[in-house]
């Protein structure tokens, strides 16, 4: 494997359990992109956004996936990482970025009651919903590569294999 792999999509699409699977098989190093900032920062997600603010940890994002196209890896965006044209620029000139896309019911089951997500959290599910249209086009857009979220993670991680290894 000669190039990062950024996994993009919705929270809860499945970025970091496929993401995971993909890295081991690929014999790769797997990165979480907001355990990453989490650990830069010294302070979980929900305080940087209460502390700092959301566009604070986004220019987060932005510096931490320019620095990833060092060294291949697999790595799994935040569900806001990709939005910025500038992050997905960055990610593509450093490898390919590949969409998972996964039904809004299924993520939104996944993600619901989670405190570490402070926009989930903090959202009605309509609000997420409205959230989750407006953002698919833009994944979509900043993606070379589109994967069915539906498929089992180890289907998913062979697509994200095969595509890899191009």
């Amino acid at each position: 494997m000669t190039k990062t792999v950024f996994l993009c999509g919705f929270m809860g699409c499945g970025k970091s359990t496929v993401g995971k699977v993909a890295a081991g098989s690929l014999g790769a190093q797997f990165i979480d992109l907001d355990e990453y900032i989490e650990q830069q920062e010294d302070m979980s997600i929900p305080v940087i956004f209460s502390q700092k603010g959301e566009q604070y940890f986004r220019d987060c994002e932005t510096k931490a996936i320019k620095q990833f196209g060092e060294k291949p890896s697999v790595v799994a965006t935040g569900g806001g990482a990709m939005l910025r044209e500038e992050n997905a620029e960055a990610a593509q000139k450093a490898g390919v970025v590949i969409f998972i896309d996964t039904e809004f019911e299924t993520c939104y089951e996944r993600i619901k009651d989670d405190p570490h997500r402070p926009i989930a959290y903090n959202s009605t599910k309509e609000q997420l919903k409205e959230r989750f249209d407006q953002r698919r086009p833009l994944y979509q857009a900043h993606s070379q590569f589109t994967i069915d979220g539906s498929l089992p993670p180890a289907q998913m991680a062979k697509k994200i294999k095969e595509i890899a290894l191009q």
